[in-house]
């Protein structure tokens, strides 16, 4: 199964505090250990809300909202998406990370599984099957 690993951003993280060398260091190193076990898929650092931007739909319309962004807590600072085979194991992996915001009182991180093909049951039609292989590299490939 596929999961999106999600730091959740605090105050530091959107008023632009960039992680010090011993923090790098050790998320690097966490992140060997994924890429190693074939957990990482991907994973990324985002920039304050401040440089991003958000769509708003409504029927046909659609506004642009700027950031930054008022609510922190719902905001996200940095992400992975993992391979992994529950999400006890996403769990246990996410116990061994070092903490993503040390100088505050409070870190969090979301897990949250992928959506897979299969889950979308009879509305994923033989032709939307193969439009959505379509548009994915083939890992035969690769």
């Amino acid at each position: 199964m596929r999961v999106m690993v999600m730091v959740k951003a605090t105050g530091e993280s959107e008023a632009g505090v960039l992680p010090d060398a011993t923090l790098l260091a050790d998320m690097g190193r966490f992140n060997e250990e994924l890429v190693k076990a074939g957990v990482m898929l991907a994973g990324e650092g985002l920039k304050a809300s401040s440089f991003g931007a958000r769509v708003r739909f409504s029927g046909s319309r659609r506004s642009v909202i700027d950031g930054p962004f008022t609510e922190t807590k719902e905001l996200i600072a940095g992400f992975w998406l993992w391979q992994v085979r529950s999400m006890e194991e996403a769990i246990e992996w996410v116990r061994r990370c070092p903490n993503p915001h040390p100088g505050e009182s409070e870190s969090e991180i979301e897990i949250r599984p992928v959506f897979e093909m299969a889950d979308f049951g009879a509305a994923l039609t033989p032709e939307l099957r193969a439009q959505d292989a379509a548009l994915r590299p083939d890992p035969a490939q690769a």
